[in-house]
């Protein structure tokens, strides 16, 4: 498994603007929380996906990416890596661009899985951290 390189990483955050984060807490002391909530106050729109939760960061919950209305730019994961696998397929039925996984995660299925379709995909690396870095 090899991430993009820093220029194309820093490609898809400048173009990207809607970010489907899945396993999005609704508690601020939650590391999805926070990751999430300084990528809100960068101006991107932040749509969580959580069927545990109702609204997070002031906006209404979706339980599942399939849920989401309209096109994602980025789908930002926050669920244990032996889930990726399921949300990667998940993903394959969505409107999105992007796979990220956060800092931490990485499974080789889901990585082969969705490079063999042609998706950027990136794992073990925190979005905010890439963002204060590259942008």
């Amino acid at each position: 498994m090899r991430n993009p390189e820093r220029d194309e990483i820093r490609d898809i955050l400048n173009k990207s603007k809607r970010i489907a984060v899945v396993g999005l807490s609704d508690d601020p002391s939650r590391t999805s929380y926070m990751v999430s909530k300084v990528m809100q106050d960068a101006g991107y729109e932040i749509i969580p996906v959580n069927p545990t939760v109702k609204e997070v960061l002031g906006v209404k919950a979706v339980p599942s990416l399939k849920d989401v209305e309209g096109h994602i730019d980025i789908v930002n994961v926050f669920r244990r890596s032996e889930f990726l696998p399921e949300t990667a397929a998940e993903f394959l039925e969505a409107d999105a661009d992007v796979f990220w996984a956060q800092q931490g995660l990485a499974n080789e299925k889901a990585y082969n899985m969705l490079k063999e379709k042609g998706y950027p995909v990136i794992m073990d690396l925190c979005i905010k951290v890439a963002h204060a870095v590259l942008k």
